[in-house]
């Protein structure tokens, strides 16, 4: 059974298309992460889904129950915001027990559920507090709970770890996806940090413009991406991107050979896209290139090369590089992306 269906569903904003045609299905107890750039429209999506805003067409379905033509407190679903939503006069407990006040829950209940989410998320000793003497990550849990403590069908988390400091936020990723495989629930999580998604998510939903640009899980769209975009997007540092041509089997800029199992366009200019990561600095490499800065990440560089005029970036472990070298580095062809270079489509080779 599927946890959640949507069918073209599409949004416009005074004439701007928002969201296009909408298209997506997710399993029962699957985490899903909507990831994109600011303005991609996964936040206007998530609001749609809880009933905040009203999409212009298409239907949202939720155990097979339509629910786009239901008011948001029919819906079964629980919103977590950015900035908590917290009750700063209310005490942890009563902020927890809030929900179930107004749906006129039998006292005994609300206690005894309470009492439960608050074990489950380490809140026993903050019962009693208000959220304005709680640090980040105990507010963002009295946050949870207050969606958790509902029961819903699905958790909807719009960008819940972006006001953290970035240990306290590895710490909240880890906590959410083990709070998520033992209630067993969907959950989705919107953020436009690639960390976040390739770290939680069981599928990446990643969009850009209002549309679905790839759906898969954080290996598919790191090691398969099919355009551009994807390629660009995930991975840290930036995937290199160089606008190439093959002449006689010569691959130019770089003036590699490929093999003639790399069946490419051979009069048509592409986009060839290397990971850092694939970009090996050794003394037995067949290309040259000089060292324009090295950062030091700890136990990796960060090279920036110039390679006749093609600037490349690698990662590669820590040595006695410096700025002004020249040295040698190899690249695998097989590690090479290949994209169309007017639809930035994948080349399959």
């Amino acid at each position: 059974m599927a946890g959640l269906v949507l069918k073209n569903v599409t949004k416009t904003f005074n004439g701007v298309v928002v969201l296009k045609d909408i298209n997506l299905e997710l399993a029962d107890g699957e985490l899903i992460v909507l990831l994109g750039p600011s303005g991609c429209g996964k936040s206007t999506l998530l609001r749609i889904i809880a009933g905040l805003e009203k999409a212009d067409s298409g239907e949202i379905y939720i155990s097979d129950v339509r629910i786009d033509q239901k008011e948001p407190k029919e819906r079964n679903v629980a919103l977590v915001f950015q900035n908590y939503a917290l009750y700063p006069h209310m005490t942890v407990e009563k902020n927890l027990s809030f929900p179930l006040v107004i749906a006129k829950t039998p006292k005994t209940e609300i206690q005894k559920k309470v009492l439960e989410v608050a074990e489950l998320l380490g809140l026993m000793d903050k019962l009693k507090e208000r959220p304005g003497r709680l640090s980040g990550g105990e507010r963002q849990r009295v946050a949870l709970g207050r969606a958790i403590v509902r029961e819903p069908a699905i958790f909807l988390l719009d960008e819940p770890l972006s006001n953290l400091d970035a240990d306290l936020r590895s710490r909240m990723r880890r906590e959410i996806v083990s709070l998520q495989r033992r209630l067993k629930k969907t959950l989705i999580h919107v953020t436009h940090d690639q960390t976040e998604a390739l770290t939680m998510a069981d599928r990446i939903v990643l969009m850009n413009k209002g549309e679905i640009v790839q759906l898969g899980s954080p290996q598919e769209l790191y090691q398969n991406p099919t355009n551009m975009f994807t390629a660009k997007f995930i991975g840290y540092p930036s995937i290199n991107v160089i606008k190439s041509k093959l002449l006689n089997g010569i691959l130019t800029p770089l003036d590699l050979e490929l093999s003639n199992s790399f069946l490419i366009p051979k009069t048509s200019a592409f986009f060839v896209c290397i990971r850092p990561e694939d970009i090996v600095l050794s003394g037995e490499g067949n290309l040259k290139g000089k060292v324009e800065s090295c950062e030091y990440l700890g136990g990796q560089i960060l090279v920036k090369l110039d390679c006749g005029g093609t600037k490349l970036t690698s990662l590669a472990q820590p040595s006695k590089i410096a700025p002004g070298d020249i040295i040698n580095f190899g690249i695998s062809p097989e590690a090479f992306f290949f994209f169309d270079e007017n639809s930035l489509k994948r080349i399959a080779v």
